[in-house]
């Protein structure tokens, strides 16, 4: 790699994941000890859609409990990590140069699906965020795109972390406590999305809700699988680089939580 970080995509699952002991926790929590310190993490969540690519200049992001009907100890969590304003306004002037149309908003705070992981992975939370949106009209070619402009921060110390979940259909009332093996359905969309990962097949991810087996009904809307394709987009040129299973394990019976990390090369910015 050179020195270039990785990009990662991580499942964040349901908003009570800091309060959980299981699977995904532990290996979330065990990550930031493994991945080499960066000056500041890019996150790109499922929970924050806007029309065009929209960065959160905040120096003090809040934290944002976008969820409800959940325990009280979750609402009292805060994540203050600091802000970049200064790599928000390069990271939109990266973009614009790629031909987005890139905005920042001046007092975005941080959703679950940004806090949420990054509570596990850095609890001191002493490392700058920067939060970029999705689109989730434009879909999954779109998002490589992003993430192929994106690719050069990664020489540059900036973690870039994508945050949604590797099947995301929380309508189907197979849900089940987590201890519970999950549907065959569930398992085959995961171990095909592995497989497709893993030995880069761009064609076949771009076209999952036709190829993957279930495709449409785990993702329902796409919000969770496109930050994927940022990820994806960030490890070389945007075309075929694959990534690396880095976890694997179940939660709610139907969330699959697989993770992944993307090492292409990158070039330099």
């Amino acid at each position: 790699m050179s020195g270039a970080l990785p990009a990662l995509f991580l499942s964040h699952g349901a908003p009570t994941l800091p309060l959980e002991d299981i699977p995904a926790s532990r290996f979330l929590k065990a990550l930031g000890g493994e991945l080499t310190r960066p000056r500041a993490v890019l996150m790109v969540s499922a929970h924050w859609e806007t029309p065009t690519p929209t960065l959160g200049g905040a120096a003090m992001p809040k934290t944002i409990h976008d969820f409800y009907g959940f325990p009280d100890a979750l609402y009292a969590m805060k994540y203050p990590a600091p802000g970049d304003p200064d790599l928000a306004a390069c990271v939109a002037d990266i973009l614009r140069e790629a031909g987005f149309e890139a905005r920042v908003h001046p007092r975005r705070g941080f959703d679950h699906g940004a806090w949420n992981p990054l509570m596990l992975v850095y609890p001191d939370a002493d490392i700058p965020v920067v939060q970029l949106s999705i689109q989730t009209a434009l879909g999954p070619a779109h998002h490589l795109a992003l993430g192929k402009a994106l690719a050069p921060l990664r020489r540059d110390g900036v973690l870039i972390v994508a945050s949604g979940n590797s099947t995301h259909n929380l309508g189907d009332p197979r849900r089940a406590p987590t201890h519970v093996e999950p549907p065959g359905d569930v398992r085959a969309f995961d171990e095909w999305l592995i497989e497709a990962v893993s030995e880069g097949r761009i064609d076949d991810l771009l076209d999952y809700r036709a190829r993957a087996p279930a495709g449409a009904h785990h993702h329902p809307t796409e919000d969770h699988i496109l930050p994927l394709f940022v990820a994806m987009g960030a490890a070389s040129n945007g075309a075929t680089a694959p990534g690396r299973l880095i976890h694997q394990s179940y939660c709610l019976a139907i969330l699959a939580m697989s993770a992944f990390a993307f090492d292409g090369e990158t070039a330099d910015l």
